[in-house]
């Protein structure tokens, strides 16, 4: 059966705890099942695609601790360019 990525969640819980279990003995100690399915959702499954439970699964389990890395990365920058904005306009306003 072929169902949106987003669908197939809460079928695919016990393999995403296990990549977090997995990065968290890498050295990732607060990574959550939720972490490892942002980081799906923003580098590997773009525009939510349709896609078997295997497929899924597959996608969760190959995923590699570069990937995540960089999702990471990215979004720490983003964080800090979002804080910087907000100390920008909230100092203008002081």
């Amino acid at each position: 059966m072929v169902k949106s990525v987003h669908e197939w969640k809460e079928e695919v819980f016990p393999a995403l705890e296990s990549k977090a279990s997995e990065f968290r003995l890498m050295g990732y100690d607060k990574v959550t099942a939720e972490d490892i399915w942002n980081c799906l959702n923003e580098k590997v499954w773009k525009n939510n695609p349709s896609k078997r439970l295997f497929e899924i699964v597959q996608d969760i389990l190959r995923l590699s601790s570069n990937v995540y890395m960089s999702y990471l990365t990215i979004n720490a920058h983003q964080d800090d360019n979002l804080m910087a904005s907000i100390a920008a306009l909230t100092k203008k306003e002081s």
